[in-house]
């Protein structure tokens, strides 16, 4: 060290002395040196994790958070300290997590996240624990022990579920995928990951959303719209309230609608609008299930039946989480209706191709006036009318 050296006058060796607490005398600050030694102990535990190596874990630091994690095939881990805390024997690092799927993800899933380290008896830094960083979503293994189901077309990722279950879910994936593939097409991964939580509210944990938001909701899925290829592949998240209280037939058309979004997702952008992008879903999802106007749209029925005959199509703004479980729910019944009226009338090929048309809009003005136009040959005024017609024609 220069504090070591001869030097030709004191000055300098009582500076290096002086800085010595903040400054490496090699000119590098200390806590860029512990960050560098965290980096370093976390790397070997990244490694540990993709390798299944409890024991290479075990030296990182504490165990716990293993047991969770351990069952989940994964392709890729690694952390990048962003930032870093210390105060004496202890550190707080900012970190940003990557990891894939194997199988699954196209890209690495982001997310940031709060790792605590000590310095043990050697002065190595050691992982005390690690959780979401503040307003970042929860992982599923940060709920507890994750159990893994593989299905034919996908992987289910269930926390605190019976195997039964998990395996009963992943058969219905298995349905969904050919469902989806035979009305959309084959130009998606044909795959999907759907998670599980213990909880409603372990749902909200995953989504960084109050439970409130999704009390009722069976099941949501999130992703990137526009799907880029560096995107990670979409999570179904399901609800195990909502959905656990729905029948067989009521699961598949759940699942088929989630999975539909899977599919679309790549042609799904800003102009997209929800009433499309939830109506076609749900179009899918009925196909085949035997499903009535009247069965599967009962506000809007209720709605129609007594007078109250829509105006217009629903607004993005009516598919708002907002408490009106009736509303929510003709929005939803109102959207499919307008996609089932494009595939009865124009057929079932025009209505692809009309989802793919408004979804090439880079902007959500003029898009599906553009797509109704060259697409279907229509107006959105002939059309609303249209559908109001087609309203009263199948709640007669």
């Amino acid at each position: 060290m220069a504090g070591r050296r001869r030097a030709s006058g004191s000055g300098v060796v009582a500076v290096c002395l002086l800085l010595v607490s903040l400054v490496a005398c090699g000119g590098r600050p200390a806590t860029d040196a512990a960050r560098d030694s965290v980096q370093r102990v976390l790397d070997r535990r990244a490694e540990a994790i993709v390798e299944h190596d409890e024991s290479a874990f075990v030296r990182t630091g504490a165990q716990s958070g293993y047991d969770e994690l351990r069952a989940v095939p994964f392709a890729e881990w690694s952390y990048r300290v962003t930032g870093l805390k210390r105060a004496g024997d202890t550190a707080t690092a900012a970190v940003e997590l990557r990891y894939r799927i194997e199988g699954h993800d196209r890209a690495p899933v982001t997310v940031g996240r709060t790792v605590r380290l000590s310095l043990d008896a050697g002065s190595e830094w050691y992982v005390e624990s690690e959780r979401p960083a503040r307003g970042a979503p929860e992982q599923l293994w940060d709920q507890g022990r994750v159990e893994v189901v593989r299905g034919e077309r996908g992987i289910v990722l269930g926390v605190g579920q019976p195997d039964g279950r998990l395996r009963a879910f992943a058969e219905l994936a298995d349905r969904a995928v050919p469902a989806v593939t035979r009305a959309w097409g084959t130009e998606w991964p044909r795959g999907t990951v759907i998670l599980v939580p213990e909880s409603l509210e372990g749902m909200a944990g995953l989504l960084g959303s109050p439970a409130s938001s999704y009390r009722g909701i069976a099941a949501v899925t999130t992703g990137e719209t526009g799907a880029p290829k560096n995107a990670p592949a979409d999570r179904i998240i399901l609800n195990p309230v909502a959905y656990g209280v729905l029948g067989q037939s009521g699961k598949q058309v759940v699942l088929t609608h989630e999975t539909t979004h899977v599919a679309t997702r790549a042609h799904t952008s800003a102009a997209t609008p929800l009433w499309l992008s939830e109506g076609y879903a749900d179009w899918v999802g009925y196909l085949g299930s035997g499903r009535t106007p009247a069965d599967a749209a009962p506000e809007l029925w209720r709605a129609v039946t007594e007078g109250e005959l829509p105006a217009g199509l629903p607004t993005d703004e009516d598919f708002g989480f907002t408490g009106d479980s009736a509303g929510l729910a003709q929005a939803y019944e109102s959207g499919w209706m307008a996609c089932r009226m494009i595939a009865d009338r124009w057929g079932e090929v025009r209505l692809g191709e009309f989802y793919r048309a408004v979804g090439a809009h880079e902007k959500r003005p003029g898009a599906v006036e553009d797509a109704m136009e060259k697409v279907l040959g229509t107006t959105v005024e002939d059309f609303t009318a249209q559908w109001r017609e087609y309203l009263r024609g199948q709640f007669a």
